[in-house]
Formats: structure tokens, C-alpha cells, sequence
């Protein structure tokens, strides 16, 4: 039944999902107390204290939601208006080089993946979801040509590396908090947030080349727009990660109303010690 009706709502125009979504984004927003305070907190801590970006992050949020099953269902001709920056990729791969990209809940993250799967194979790394039935659909829409799923465990990492070495693609959500001592306390937004190692670890591999990609969702169910592009030049006495993160915070403030603001990217993973 899961399926049937995840194939049925594809059908829909992507404005009409998006339209659901939005109102779907209000309900989760009014009925819960805790996302709506990280929510809040998280905007206000980045400085965004307007209510035109809190309302844009509400309406995002169930629009990430709703917009998955036409993501994962219709051709990406139908939904992909234009990518800026393949040439960063082009470069790269003439240079023999694997790509590792960094994918932050901004946006349509999900077919940023996609998109370079059309290109080339891909290994994305995951936490799998709670319910099985979920997991199913998962196996199959993420299964398809060249797109792979890594686990978020050990041997999820060693297919990372496989597929580095076979000079091919993974992608990770950076912004993602990991388990103890997968991270380390970086300051991202001007807070301290545990923030994982492994994809900087990954892209300072010889033979590495990493980029950020971004799916930019456009008005009115208009489509999206995929961006690619390197990192920031490092700041002096800057670590790797600090510097992946002030170049998420970057792409984030082009569309801060398309990020993930209710995640709890503060939170403190079991076991890890607060910084001192």
C-alpha cells in the first residue's frame, strides 16, 4: 500500500505537492513544541529573526517532504531545470580524480544525489529509516543505474573508500550529527556543533576531489535548479572542518529559507562530552 500510494502522489503536479507540503510543514510546526523551539533557535542563532525566512523554513520543511515522491518517481528531465558548475565535475574526473560531495539539508538534497547518478555512479552514505516499509521503497528508488547506499556503520565507510578508489562519487550530509566519537565540536553559526570527520577525512585522501552540491528548490513547482561547486579557499589557521563548515553556512545563507532549520544540529550525541 506504501508503494501504491507513493506512485500515486507522483503523479501529482510538483506545485500541488508542494502546496501540500507546505500546509503539512504548519502542522508539524503547531504540533510540536520541541522542532518549533529548535526551530526558532536555530534561525535566531544564525541571525535570522525575520519572520519571512522562519515562514519560508516552516513551508520548506513539509515541501522536503511531500516533493520525495515525485523526486524518487518521475524522470529527472521533468523536474531539473538547469545545473550550474559541471564543469567542476568534468574537471575532476579528466584528472582521474573520485569526488567526494557534500550535500547539507538545504533544498531538494535528495536529487542533488540523483543528478549525479545520471552521470556516473554514485555511493551515498545513510542512517536507514525505522519503519521496514520505508526501508523497501528506499532499496528500490535509491537502487536504480548508478546510484548505491552505504550504511552509516564500518562497512559503510569501507564502500566509501571503494568507491573513491575506483575513482567514482559518494556523497554525505555533512551537517548531519554523528555518534560519539565519529565528530568533533566545531563552531558552526556561531554555536559549538558536533560535526563529523569522516567526509573531511574522505576528501584528503590522494586522488580526492570534493565538492558541494546544493538542490535548489524554485517557486511555484517551477522545478529545481542543481548547483555544484568547490570549497571556499581555507582561512589561515583554519581546520579542514571549520572550513567545511563556514562553507555550508555560505551556501545556507543564499537560501536559508530551504534549510533544515528544525533539525537539532546542536544536539549532544550519547556518550560525546560538551566542549570545555
Amino acid at each position: 500500500m506504501p508503494r501504491f500510494l507513493m506512485s500515486l502522489a507522483a503523479r501529482f503536479p510538483l506545485a500541488i505537492l508542494h502546496a501540500m507540503g507546505a500546509l503539512l510543514g504548519w502542522a508539524i510546526y503547531g504540533l510540536s513544541p520541541t522542532y518549533r523551539r529548535h526551530l526558532r533557535d536555530n534561525l535566531a542563532a544564525a541571525g535570522y529573526r525575520d519572520g519571512a525566512t522562519r515562514r519560508a523554513a516552516i513551508a520548506g520543511a513539509g515541501r522536503l517532504v511531500a516533493e520525495l515522491p515525485a523526486v524518487w518517481l518521475r524522470p529527472r528531465a521533468e523536474l531539473v531545470r538547469r545545473v550550474d558548475g559541471i564543469e567542476h565535475i568534468d574537471a575532476a574526473r579528466a584528472a582521474g580524480k573520485g569526488i567526494v560531495f557534500f550535500t547539507p539539508h538545504l533544498g531538494c538534497f535528495e536529487i542533488a544525489g540523483q543528478c549525479v547518478a545520471d552521470l556516473f555512479p554514485i555511493t551515498v552514505l545513510y542512517r536507514p529509516p525505522k519503519h521496514a516499509w520505508l526501508q523497501r521503497i528506499l532499496d528500490e528508488v535509491r537502487g536504480r543505474g548508478n546510484m548505491r547506499t552505504a550504511r552509516a556503520e564500518f562497512s559503510g565507510v569501507r564502500e566509501l573508500l571503494e568507491a573513491l578508489a575506483r575513482k567514482e562519487a559518494v556523497g554525505i550530509l555533512p551537517d548531519q550529527v554523528p555518534g560519539v566519537g565519529e565528530g568533533k565540536w566545531v563552531e558552526f553559526f556561531g554555536r559549538s556543533a558536533y560535526t563529523m570527520t569522516l567526509g573531511v577525512r574522505l576528501a584528503a585522501r590522494p586522488g580526492c576531489a570534493c565538492l558541494l552540491a546544493f538542490g535548489e528548490r524554485l517557486a511555484a513547482g517551477a522545478g529545481y535548479v542543481i548547483h555544484f561547486r568547490p570549497l571556499p579557499a581555507a582561512v589561515p589557521g583554519e581546520s579542514e572542518l571549520r572550513r567545511l563548515n563556514r562553507a555550508l553556512e555560505e551556501l545556507i545563507r543564499e537560501r536559508p529559507g530551504q534549510y533544515l532549520w528544525g533539525y537539532n544540529r546542536y544536539k549532544t550525541p550519547s556518550g560525546a562530552r560538551q566542549p570545555g
